[in-house]
């Protein structure tokens, strides 16, 4: 009896174990996390970042890149930890699914319980009160930071010339490149150091002085890139620009009296005359309503008056006068056949106004002379075929320059071949051709008097109309005394 019933029992838990092991068993399920961390301000990497989980499920620290890969991590939700000395931990949830990557991005602050703001900067060049320097310089300063902590900057800068302040941000290097100062003038310069932490510190105040404006004597163009550019020359030949490399400037013309110079700029699709002083500062536009125009802008010219009060300029068939203030814009006169006026000049007295009027192709040129009523009164030039340039008074207005195309060639894109200067005197009605030496297959042109008419300075070029152009100077009538000053320039001015 007791064995039917051990023989029982056993059978069931047979069945039973039987059943038990016929059941599944759940299988663990794995996913990967792969991660960066970055410094928050600069999203530069960090490397050696401490990399935890919670749940546990290991350390890793990141690489140079700030990468780092967690694998086998089980599937489910996780917090995890980023972490390094000197920034403030920062944990970010993600969800583990199996088989698949889950990517975290970690940006990590600087702690600033315990940061210290940077040193003072010290201001090292130029040094405090230096004088003579020059228009185009460095500043330079020193700055270190307790917690090598990335600096930045912010210069500003003042002068006693005027009220401007102008402020230089974010700057990285401990330097800052000027140029365009002012000649003759005080600065005062300052820097504020920025750790991104704490408050801004700043430097103390440092000065320095440019130099004066050197003298010169001429004016003259250059061509560089696309544009123009207005250069103020000495006797050494030295060189200083007076209008900005981003313009197109030419055609400059210096007043004495007034200590300014005059000149043509493009605006706005439209020419308009500007003046500025002597040292290329103070630039103001003088034209708006109606600029200075005519057939071709290379060809047209403006005048001041002796004083400086007043400039003349053309607008196609009309004269006009402005103040030099760019009030009191007037008419004065217009052409009878509707010509263009392409050049004028005004006599030192101010009671004459030679005018150069040319069709809308820069040919059947007229050069006469009016009063200030409008009048008539000298016909220098007329009947003549081709081109014809410049007009320049004496100082007792009896004398004029103008060059003119012996050749009498023409054509469509008005070439010249054979420019040469005349002087035409109006006490006796004649015309003379004064400079000698001209080089064959050359023009000269734009001639002006120099201030004590002893001698002549003008432009000088070939006739391909691509070649480089020069300034050059020469005695009037003298042979063989012409040479050349400055060599790339053109447009001369010479007071």
């Amino acid at each position: 009896m007791m064995n039917n019933l051990y023989l029982k029992l056993c059978f069931l838990f047979f069945i039973v174990l039987s059943s038990c092991s016929e059941e599944k068993v759940d299988q663990v399920e794995y996913g990967t996390v792969i991660g960066r961390v970055v410094i928050a301000d600069t999203f530069e990497p960090m490397e050696n970042v401490k990399i935890t989980s919670s749940p546990t499920s290991g350390t890793i620290f990141t690489d140079v890149e700030g990468k780092f890969v967690m694998n086998k991590v089980k599937v489910g939700e996780y917090s995890f930890q980023a972490q390094k000395d000197g920034y403030v931990a920062k944990f970010e949830s993600v969800t583990v699914s199996a088989s698949n990557a889950s990517e975290i991005i970690f940006e990590l602050k600087k702690a600033t319980a315990n940061n210290k703001p940077p040193a003072i900067p010290v201001l090292t060049t130029p040094t405090d009160n230096a004088i003579n320097q020059n228009i185009a310089l460095d500043l330079v300063w020193t700055a270190t930071d307790p917690d090598n902590d990335a600096l930045t900057f912010t210069v500003t800068l003042r002068n006693d010339a005027n009220t401007d302040v102008k402020i230089f941000s974010d700057i990285k290097d401990k330097k800052l490149s000027l140029t365009g100062l002012l000649y003759g003038v005080k600065y005062f310069w300052q820097v504020k150091a920025n750790d991104g932490i704490n408050v801004d510190i700043l430097s103390a105040v440092s000065s320095f002085t440019t130099s004066t404006f050197p003298t010169t004597r001429y004016l003259g163009v250059n061509k560089v890139g696309e544009n123009n550019v207005i250069y103020s020359i000495d006797d050494a030949s030295n060189k200083y620009r007076l209008t900005s490399l981003e313009t197109n400037s030419w055609k400059p013309r210096r007043n004495t009296q007034a200590k300014k110079i005059a000149f043509i700029r493009s605006s706005g699709g439209q020419n308009h005359i500007y003046t500025m002083n002597e040292d290329g500062s103070g630039i103001t536009k003088i034209t708006n309503s109606v600029p200075i125009a005519g057939f071709n802008s290379d060809y047209i010219g403006f005048s001041w008056n002796t004083s400086g009060s007043e400039i003349i300029y053309p607008n196609f068939d009309k004269l006009y006068k402005i103040n030099s203030s760019g009030s009191g814009l007037t008419q004065i006169y217009k052409t009878p056949n509707g010509k263009f006026i392409s050049e004028c000049d005004w006599s030192n007295d101010g009671t004459k106004i030679a005018l150069k009027v040319n069709d809308v192709n820069g040919y059947n040129v007229e050069i006469y002379v009016i009063d200030t009523s409008g009048n008539i009164i000298f016909q220098v030039l007329s009947g003549y075929k081709g081109a014809v340039s410049g007009l320049n008074f004496s100082i007792t207005g009896q004398k004029l320059l103008y060059s003119r195309d012996i050749s009498e060639y023409e054509d469509q894109n008005y070439r010249q071949l054979d420019l040469r200067i005349f002087e035409y005197n109006l006490a006796t009605s004649t015309a003379t051709s004064i400079v000698s030496g001209k080089p064959s297959g050359t023009n000269d042109y734009d001639a002006r008097y120099s201030p004590n008419e002893a001698e002549i300075i003008f432009t000088n070029t070939s006739n391909d109309g691509v070649s480089i152009k020069n300034i050059v100077k020469s005695g009037i009538s003298t042979v063989d005394s012409r040479a050349t000053l400055f060599g790339g320039y053109f447009m001369p001015d010479w007071e």
